[in-house]
């Protein structure tokens, strides 16, 4: 029952990172991109703790804590460039 569910999420998890790479090509403006790369960073910590379940591993549960960790450092740095034009003050 277990395989089954994770193989119906690793599924759905596909699907949705597909449908933000589309948006990230296709996004009308620049905080549309943003938003679809942060949904990416989002997306793919679900697809690597799933995977961590698959194969009962601690070892991706950390590797999902750092991507997490430096996809919101990222995501801050790249909404204060678009708002103020630089990063550092």
């Amino acid at each position: 029952m277990l395989d089954k569910a994770l193989w119906i999420s690793l599924t759905l998890i596909v699907l949705a990172l597909a449908m933000n790479v589309i948006r990230l090509a296709r996004g009308p403006d620049i905080p549309d991109r943003l938003l679809a790369l942060d949904t990416m960073y989002v997306n793919s910590i679900a697809l690597i703790v799933m995977l961590g379940l698959w194969l009962n591993t601690k070892t991706y549960f950390e590797a999902a804590m750092l991507i997490a960790m430096l996809g919101f450092v990222s995501t801050m740095a790249i909404c204060r460039y678009l708002l103020r034009g630089d990063i550092i003050e």
